[in-house]
């Protein structure tokens, strides 16, 4: 089941159309990538579905009915421009914005107290919000973003200005939620981010969705036919007709060659044939990145674009 269905979403700015017959379909209780370069049309489309901007054609269902204004308070959004009230204390601030959702005040109290200490961020409930460090800072928006447990999640660039460690904290929060039932939609430029967690991405380049699907359909999608093998000893020498030989480096185990294979061979008859001549400790199909698609795709269409332009 869908929680949400964007179709046929188009909305244009004067003479700049920011989202272009858009058709997206995001599964419940799933985390969904929402990609694109900057510029493209996923924050209009972030702010349609949180109904701060209308589309000028087209629908966007909630848990397949129309959109309401009602259904604001199950969703939780956290925006690339973060914004918090720099002289409220951290645990009023969170309470505060827990009402606005709708929560009453002694749940709220009872929630934020306790992701104060999920976070191992209690001993700052008193502290005014402008004697927190930019990180600190990022950690009380996530909390008043999940707090009245929405069951749409949307996150702008959560990861922005956190170091590893509270990076990967915040990853983990993100499962945890996910586990617990809520759908996410991740809009982010870090595709390491989009490979681990992300269920399925919608790539969206000059206002149009260009690549959708689930993450590891996508990766197969655009193999390119190159392996990694480690053979104990021996050297392999080139053979036009199996594979290409594109890199390969020593080590105290041996050595580890990446090849091309020839379009010509499967995979099975590749293995069968250089086992029977070389010992090999491992062999691994080498897929491509999240990064390398997402670069390849949009600077594709783009070229592609320039090219009928000129």
């Amino acid at each position: 089941m869908h929680i949400i269905e964007a179709i046929n979403i188009t909305k244009k700015y004067e003479k700049h159309t920011a989202l272009n017959n858009v058709c997206i379909q995001i599964p419940g209780n799933s985390i969904y990538g929402l990609l694109g370069p900057n510029g493209a049309g996923k924050t209009t489309f972030i702010r349609i579905i949180n109904r701060i901007t209308a589309p000028d054609s087209g629908t966007i269902l909630f848990d397949n009915r129309p959109i309401q204004p009602a259904d604001t308070s199950l969703i939780g959004y956290l925006p690339e421009e973060r914004g918090l009230y720099k002289k409220m204390r951290v645990g009023e601030h969170i309470v505060y914005l827990a009402q606005l959702k709708g929560m009453p005040r002694n749940e709220a109290k009872i929630r934020m107290k306790q992701w104060l200490a999920r976070f191992d961020i209690s001993h700052w409930e008193k502290r005014q919000i402008e004697e927190l460090s930019k990180g600190m800072q990022q950690k009380v928006q996530f909390i008043t973003t999940v707090i009245h447990t929405p069951r749409l999640l949307i996150f702008d660039e959560p990861f922005s200005g956190f170091d590893p460690i509270n990076a990967e904290l915040l990853k983990q929060e993100i499962i945890n939620l996910k586990k617990e039932g809520a759908t996410v939609i991740l809009s982010t430029h870090n595709m390491n981010s989009v490979e681990e967690l992300c269920d399925e991405i919608s790539l969206i380049n000059r206002s149009q969705v260009v690549l959708q699907g689930k993450v590891s359909e996508i990766r197969n999608r655009y193999k390119k036919g190159l392996f990694k093998i480690k053979v104990s000893s021996g050297e392999l020498s080139a053979e036009e007709n199996l594979y290409t030989i594109i890199s390969e480096k020593s080590n105290s185990e041996g050595r580890e060659i990446i090849l091309k294979k020839a379009d010509n061979i499967s995979i099975n008859e590749l293995i069968t044939r250089l086992a029977a001549k070389y010992p090999i400790n491992a062999f691994e199909e080498m897929l491509p990145s999240m990064n390398e698609i997402f670069i390849d795709t949009v600077e594709g269409r783009n070229n592609t674009k320039n090219e009928r332009n000129e």
